[in-house]
């Protein structure tokens, strides 16, 4: 059931950027989930409850880069693109995505002795194409992931994703 409000809320946060205020329900297989979502110049506000009253909110906006768990930071100098922060019955996180001119493998860097010293083991690396990925959990279910691409203009994108029970 988390996967259908995931799902739905990743619908409707799209749907909502700079449109109108609205509520309604979406039927899924498992029941409705209902939903109200309100956009406010870059704020988007979405809340969310299954059938089984599991609930969803998303936060996309400033608040998300204001929300990253202790001892994990916006790279330094890079300006922050979008920012989403996801709350569920289960747990929540934040998705930061990020422009720098710092390479991959700066940021990659960074944000490894961050994820470390967090107690997060890294179990997954990756590198195509000057793209590099690393990722990892740590205690009490907490999930990080980064990936840092470069641009042909020198400008690195940087995806920065932590989280518990997501």
């Amino acid at each position: 059931m988390r996967r259908v409000l995931n799902v739905s809320a990743a619908a409707l946060l799209l749907a909502s950027c700079g449109g109108p205020d609205a509520e309604g329900a979406i039927s899924t297989e498992d029941g409705d989930v209902t939903y109200t979502a309100d956009a406010d110049g870059d704020a988007v506000n979405i809340d969310m409850t299954g059938p089984n009253g599991e609930t969803v909110a998303v936060r996309g906006g400033d608040v998300a880069s204001a929300d990253l768990p202790e001892g994990f930071s916006v790279y330094p100098g890079a300006t922050v693109v979008t920012s989403t922060k996801v709350g569920t019955s289960d747990g929540g996180g934040t998705l930061l995505v990020m422009t720098t001119d710092a390479s991959a493998a700066e940021v990659t860097g960074f944000y490894r002795s961050q994820a470390e010293a967090a107690g997060v083991s890294i179990s997954n690396e990756m590198t195509a194409n000057g793209m590099q990925l690393i990722a990892g959990e740590g205690a009490g279910g907490l999930a990080f992931s980064v990936s840092a691409s470069p641009g042909s203009d020198g400008v690195t994108t940087v995806q920065l994703t932590i989280g518990r029970g997501l």
